[in-house]
């Protein structure tokens, strides 16, 4: 038969056997006066004790993890659908973005008001640090991690069916990263439009780079000054009359920001110079023999 406990009320003495005793060995109390210790269960029986919280709690953190884990999974096909979505959208934007400013609408609607579409539209390649257009490489993979891409010598760039081309860019703000689109006209020159995108940057001061009304000051901007590359600089206490189509009106109180912008401008647009310099010249070249041809029309 299982032995039992039983304590002493009076002075605590712990007695174990089938029965109580009939006298306390300790205190001489009566048997009225032992009370049956009741048998312990199992670590996790008490509901209020740390085991059972500490189990409770691990048991609901592997669900959730298991739930969260499977949801992903089961929408990352249609979140990488999104994804794409977004960055050919901001591409058409850059392309559009003056002219929807000027008719006063939402880029997105302007686009789709023009019936315009990204596979339609544009064409995109990637170029090797010579600007030749190289095979094989997915695009759209590579702008997922565009400073790695730059560091291998691969450049993705976007030609629109009317010429223009748009260039994605990348870079550090204050608090994080910035990027964006840069849509150039046919000269490989003049700034079309840009659309500015960050992580983290300050509301209000840095993050004023995603807005439609800063991003519009970049557009008629110069990227060349005659055949140098100057870039667009982001300028603090304003554009200067002599560097007026080279420099942007920096962010008030964004300063870091601003350099950022102007740095990631820099450096990922000079990537591209072989093609531009490139186009830049059969564009020249076009040119000259046009002028030509009316002259020699005209004799």
């Amino acid at each position: 038969m299982a032995m039992k406990k039983f304590v002493c009320k009076v002075c605590g003495h712990v007695h174990e056997g089938t029965a109580a005793p009939d006298i306390c060995p300790v205190c001489k109390a009566p048997a009225s006066e032992f009370a049956e210790q009741p048998a312990k269960k199992g670590m996790f029986s008490d509901k209020n004790g740390n085991p059972y919280i500490i189990m409770y709690s691990t048991i609901m953190v592997v669900v959730v993890a298991t739930l969260l884990a499977v949801a992903a999974l089961g929408l990352q096909s249609r979140q990488n659908a999104n994804m794409l979505n977004e960055k050919k959208q901001a591409i058409l934007q850059s392309l559009f973005a003056a002219e929807a400013a000027a008719a006063d609408t939402d880029a997105s609607d302007f686009i789709a008001g023009k019936g315009l579409a990204y596979d339609s539209f544009i064409e995109a390649s990637v170029l090797d640090a010579e600007g030749r257009a190289t095979e094989g490489e997915d695009v759209f993979a590579l702008l997922g991690d565009l400073k790695a891409s730059f560091d291998a010598g691969k450049y993705p760039i976007f030609a629109a069916e009317d010429g223009r081309v748009v260039i994605p860019v990348t870079g550090s703000g204050l608090w994080g990263p910035v990027w964006g689109y840069v849509a150039l006209e046919k000269d490989m020159n003049t700034v079309a439009g840009i659309v500015l995108d960050h992580k983290g940057e300050t509301p209000g001061l840095g993050a004023e780079i995603a807005t439609p009304k800063f991003q519009s000051y970049f557009v008629g901007k110069k990227i060349f000054e005659g055949d140098e590359f100057v870039s667009v600089a982001l300028r603090k206490g304003g554009a200067s009359a002599e560097r007026i189509d080279h420099e942007v009106d920096a962010i008030s109180g964004g300063t870091k920001t601003s350099d950022g912008v102007t740095a990631m401008l820099r450096n990922s647009l000079s990537h591209y110079l072989p093609y531009l310099e490139a186009r830049r010249a059969a564009e020249a070249a076009g040119e000259v023999s046009n002028a030509e041809i009316a002259d020699n029309n005209e004799q």
